[in-house]
């Protein structure tokens, strides 16, 4: 596991200091500037090539809603591995509420596929929930996998949508899970509010940003 801080690639700060060292940021200024200083990796995934990728060139119903529930699985997993270790109990809570609402989201996406369709998590998860998986402190966990994350899943969401606008019962449901992972966006926010220092900033704001990087190189990776 990895302690202390982050070591982050050089891509992965070159973000806008000023608000941060004037000790004036907060997290609705946090979330603009991850989504601006993040933009071009944000729409690669909100784009088409995300289906191609995720569907390894060949985007259809059932893979489609596999990789989702694949996406689902992995984030209860990291959470309920947060919510073991936590030594605080609020976030222990916090932590157990988002896996309890990731394992929800995993048995609905399951329940959309076709009953004939092969289903099962990948024994890996991925270089993003491999990255989150590693954070110990409190501060990157929130900003990596309450912020970045669901920044993250809100495009692909919005891409899932679109693609099943003809089929009005699998809408509704990635509409319902966008909705809740907005909420679980919220609630991070909200708790880097409550808990981030003057300090804190910079990191929440890195480990938030190399989340999402790491969501588009593995996207990248597949369109190869």
């Amino acid at each position: 596991m990895n302690r202390g801080r982050p070591a982050l690639p050089v891509r992965a700060v070159g973000f806008n200091l000023a608000r941060v060292q004037l000790g004036s940021m907060d997290a609705d200024e946090l979330r603009e500037t991850v989504v601006a200083d993040n933009a071009s990796d944000l729409a690669l995934l909100g784009s088409p090539d995300l289906l191609v990728s995720l569907s390894e060139g060949d985007p259809n119903p059932d893979t489609l809603l596999s990789a989702a529930g694949n996406s689902e699985h992995a984030a209860r997993e990291t959470f309920r591995a947060w919510a073991d270790d936590a030594v605080d109990a609020t976030l222990a809570r916090t932590y157990e509420s988002v896996a309890a609402q990731e394992n929800d989201h995993h048995r609905r996406v399951r329940a959309a596929l076709d009953g004939d369709s092969e289903f099962g998590p990948p024994e890996q998860a991925g270089p993003m929930h491999a990255y989150l998986r590693g954070r110990d402190d409190p501060i990157h966990r929130i900003a990596g996998g309450m912020v970045g994350r669901t920044l993250v899943s809100l495009r692909t969401h919005d891409r899932l949508i679109d693609f099943f606008a003809a089929d009005p019962e699998r809408v509704r449901l990635f509409r319902d899970l966008r909705e809740e992972t907005a909420d679980c966006l919220d609630d991070g926010l909200a708790a880097l509010d409550a808990r981030a220092t003057a300090d804190d900033w910079k990191a929440a704001q890195a480990v938030a940003g190399y989340t999402i990087q790491l969501a588009s190189d593995d996207l990248r990776d597949g369109l190869r």
